[in-house]
């Protein structure tokens, strides 16, 4: 696709600085980007680049004071960073839609499927699902019995869905994601043996969620495991059992919720961080990364740290006086071998 620095100015509301009339076919890093791509200038620490790149366009911020000449044509936002972001969304969507049944795949005569349908080669759909209209599977996607793919979805390669499960409208599901799969749950008897209970719930996941690869989201015991509207998850997540997590909560890779925990809304979760099982996180919430949460907090807007994790000031300060524990040690035996010899001369 090519555009003018024109069209994407009126596209983004933006004022152009320069050639109109200059062409893009692609985009780029600033530091990276050639003749012919377009890119932008968000962050402060790339300032330097806005004056050597190659680009033919770039994208700044409206309050942006240039310090010099710059050869590529500028374009003024309000927000740089925003507006590539619905620039990608505008290639994204300028791109050949997929559609149509493979007669690779493998469609239960029970099922129902919608229009404007892509199905791939080697797909499987089971009894009884509804796969409504404009969603897209692709090869190796597995779809249990009585599962639901609402409007407009995106299962990527090598997909599950277990059976029962709910996948909402506009979601995005990336290769090698598992929904639904077992939660670990096992019960010891008389001899320590332990035996498995069985998982009888589902996994329902809401409208507008994007899933990252190989992340799991473990169906309930009894009920549902719930990822409300608008969540965000990184890839190589463990969601537990039973689990709730709140509209516009988002995840980096690596997290673990065990079961039956409930997170509020508009949380913030760093990568490797934990949350131990039936305790409750607050709307706002923000863990940083390789934090681990054991207990619930119910204070909304917190920021913690640490394992086990608690306010982010109080663990700063607290890891001032870590870092010094060694020079506190030899000053304490130290004064220890000077006490005796006090005590040996009495």
């Amino acid at each position: 696709m090519e555009f003018t620095a024109k069209v994407i100015a009126e596209f983004l509301t933006g004022e152009v600085i320069g050639d109109p009339e200059t062409k893009v076919t692609n985009v780029a890093k600033i530091e990276e980007a050639k003749s012919g791509t377009l890119a932008f200038l968000a962050n402060p620490k790339y300032n330097k680049y806005l004056y050597s790149t190659e680009a033919s366009i770039v994208l700044i911020n409206k309050d942006f004071v240039l310090e010099d000449t710059v050869s590529a044509t500028l374009i003024k936002v309000k927000n740089a960073y925003e507006s590539f972001a619905k620039l990608l969304e505008l290639v994204e969507q300028s791109r050949p839609v997929k559609q149509g049944i493979s007669s690779l795949a493998f469609i239960e005569e029970s099922a129902k499927i919608g229009d404007g349908v892509y199905i791939a080669p080697f797909v499987y759909i089971g009894e009884n699902c509804i796969i409504e209209d404009n969603t897209k599977l692709f090869p190796h996607v597995f779809i249990g019995d009585n599962v639901t793919v609402k409007k407009n979805s995106t299962l990527n390669s090598g997909v599950k869905v277990y059976h029962e499960c709910v996948i909402g409208e506009n979601c995005i599901i990336h290769a090698g994601a598992v929904i639904g799969s077992d939660g670990f749950g096992f019960a010891p008897d008389e001899n320590n043996v332990y035996r498995k209970i069985p998982q009888l719930g589902n996994v329902v996941i809401e409208d507008n969620i994007e899933i990252g690869s190989n992340t799991t989201i473990d169906r309930a015991t009894m009920g549902s495991t719930y990822i409300r509207k608008g969540v965000k998850l990184d890839n190589l997540i463990q969601i537990g059992h039973n689990v709730q997590i709140g509209e516009n909560t988002v995840m980096a890779a690596q997290s673990g919720i065990a079961g039956s925990t409930k997170v509020g809304k508009n949380c913030q979760f760093g990568g490797q961080s934990a949350v131990a099982p039936h305790i409750q996180i607050a709307d706002g919430v923000t863990v940083v990364p390789q934090s681990g949460v054991p207990n619930t907090i119910k204070k909304e807007g917190s920021v913690v740290m640490g394992t086990p994790a608690f306010n982010i000031r109080e663990f700063q300060k607290s890891f001032i006086v870590y870092k010094q524990l060694p020079d506190l040690y030899k000053r304490v035996k130290q004064l220890e071998n000077e006490l005796n010899k006090l005590k040996g001369s009495e």
